[in-house]
């Protein structure tokens, strides 16, 4: 009875019988492994039995097939990155050029005449203009000056100047003050979109390395399996 039920035995792959192959049953066969086969052999049964040679095959195809959906999963995530990078607004302009761009003609008159006013050349000029003013004033005293000695119109003058230039210059600094809230905005919103950027990789990074373990435990435990069965023959062959 034991002979005949192992005449009946058969693979469900190559239809060889168990007295010319070592079989192993359907069931001891892994769940993965079985849906691989079962896109080939649409006849599988898990009452049923298959050769080592043929099982050992399979079990190759779907280590390669592992390889290859973890490069594929690369280059998906390469993809992926390309086009949110492509789909997604750039950040980085020039925040300057748009600054200097919406300024009005008063406000141009009023950076410029700011920064003219706070250089070497201006003070230059006022004190070249004070001291001709003086001399002039002085050397001609008995001839009636026009602005003789405490020099009133001089200081008039220097008090009017004065006058303008600051309210000018508070213009000037309210504008820098502007344009640094502007860029400060600008960076953080660079700096946001950054975080989550690289927030979004190393969510993919430990996606696909919690893949890639998972595939490596795969491997490894079909590696022990077909290391048992090749001791098992070891030791079927010492015995007979």
């Amino acid at each position: 009875m034991t002979q005949r039920n192992q005449k009946n035995r058969r693979c469900q792959v190559c239809g060889r019988d168990s007295l010319h192959i070592d079989l192993v049953s359907a069931v001891m066969v892994r769940p993965a492994i079985v849906s691989l086969i079962e896109k080939k052999v649409p006849q599988w049964s898990s009452e049923g039995f298959i050769c080592v040679d043929d099982l050992n095959d399979y079990r190759v195809e779907y280590i390669r097939t592992i390889l290859e959906a973890e490069r594929g999963d690369l280059s998906a995530i390469d993809r992926e990155v390309l086009e949110s990078m492509k789909t997604q607004e750039l950040l980085s302009t020039h925040i300057e050029d748009e600054f200097q761009a919406s300024r009005t003609l008063g406000e141009r008159l009023a950076d410029r005449i700011a920064t003219f006013g706070g250089s070497w050349i201006f003070i230059a000029i006022f004190m070249a203009t004070v001291f001709f003013w003086m001399a002039i004033n002085t050397t001609y005293v008995l001839l009636k000056p026009f602005d003789p000695f405490p020099y009133i119109l001089l200081n008039l003058v220097l008090s009017c100047i004065a006058a303008i230039q600051a309210p000018i210059i508070m213009m000037s600094q309210n504008r820098q003050e502007a344009r640094d809230r502007l860029r400060a905005a600008h960076d953080y919103q660079i700096n946001l979109k950054a975080e989550l950027e690289i927030r979004q990789l190393h969510q993919k990074i430990d996606h696909l390395l919690s893949h890639q373990w998972d595939r490596l435990i795969q491997i490894q435990e079909i590696q022990l399996e077909m290391m048992r069965e090749l001791e098992l023959q070891k030791h079927t062959t010492v015995r007979h």
